[in-house]
């Protein structure tokens, strides 16, 4: 779930699994089926999936949230309808290939960072809570302290204008360097607020898109994003669902793209060339509009204020050969 930095307190904000009737009804799962969770967090869909009698291959590249899943009385036994895997979501063809399992029935990935990592003053995701400047998924590799005290100035500020739309994020990137070295997410909220002139008034504290940014390009989500996609194609059955709650519009605009391209959609030139190629084979149909949270989901969740789900249905036609992460 890719949320706000600025998170409420757990008391406030318990783990509420975003849009989940929608995307249990996307799923359309059924006593036997297997069903992919590519982002297990803290397993609210994968506890619906198995409610309605499905076995779930969840993947978490959090070792928190699988060490907490295998706790589960599904995850045990000889014959677990929970399997876990402590991987990206990206890798989920290979991994189920590597289990004996060539297709499924459905695919449900909830992009983004979690409201338990969220919470966890020591991830350093949130700058509700001063904590170190950390922001890694898998807890391990460079950290967002590493980025900000080491990246050049350019290629700062080219991270806070494409992942976080920051307009401002030349000037947000020469006070970041200024104030290096950086440690903390505090610090770093101080810096962005200075550069860009915050208000305590304001309605959205400006520190917000640049912590965004620097956690897309930490975790390379985007990336998953786009590897995932492809993996979910060459693994989903005939009938198969897709499911894919994003919650900023860059990853929702990658979703999108995605399934018009994947349905076929090819848009005509102009009115006088109404069809600009012979449209390919479509891998997916029944492409949903996109579904945003009611207003009674939104009383009850804050949380689910940016969130779009979209889903659709595999079709017959084989995957295409897409590039690989």
């Amino acid at each position: 779930m890719s949320l706000d930095p600025v998170a409420l307190t757990p008391a406030d904000a318990p783990h509420i699994p975003v849009l989940i009737a929608e995307v249990i009804a996307a799923l359309a799962p059924r006593p036997g089926a297997v069903v992919v969770d590519g982002t297990f967090g803290a397993g609210g869909y994968t506890r619906a999936l198995l409610a309605a009698g499905a076995t779930v291959h969840a993947f978490d590249r959090d070792p928190d949230a699988i060490r907490n899943g295998r706790l589960w009385p599904e995850a045990q036994g000889e014959n677990p309808r929970l399997i876990l895997h402590p991987r990206r979501f990206s890798e989920m063809a290979e991994a189920l290939s590597e289990a004996g399992v060539e297709q499924v029935d459905g695919v449900t990935l909830d992009i983004g960072v979690s409201s338990m990592q969220l919470d966890q003053a020591e991830r350093g995701f949130s700058f509700s809570m001063d904590a170190a400047l950390d922001m890694r998924m898998e807890q391990d590799g460079p950290s967002a302290a590493d980025f900000v005290n080491t990246a050049e100035e350019s290629e700062i500020a080219d991270v806070l204008f494409r992942y976080g739309e920051e307009r401002q994020s030349r000037r947000v990137a020469r006070f970041i360097v200024g104030a290096r070295p950086i440690e903390t997410t505090g610090q770093l909220a101080n810096v962005i607020r200075r550069a860009l002139g915050h208000k305590p008034h304001m309605p959205k504290d400006p520190a917000t898109r640049s912590f965004q940014a620097i956690r897309i390009h930490v975790n390379d989500e985007l990336g998953e994003l786009e590897a995932a996609l492809s993996a979910a194609e060459a693994l989903l059955a005939p009938e198969g669902k897709l499911a894919i709650v994003s919650f900023h519009s860059l990853e929702d605009r990658m979703v999108k793209q995605y399934l018009k391209a994947a349905s076929g959609d090819v848009p005509a030139t102009s009115r006088y060339v109404p069809i600009a190629a012979e449209a390919p084979p479509a891998v997916f149909t029944k492409v949903s509009k996109a579904i945003r949270p009611s207003q009674e989901e939104l009383d009850r969740n804050p949380r689910a204020r940016s969130a779009t789900l979209r889903h659709a249905t595999r079709t017959t036609t084989p995957a295409r050969l897409r590039r690989s992460a």
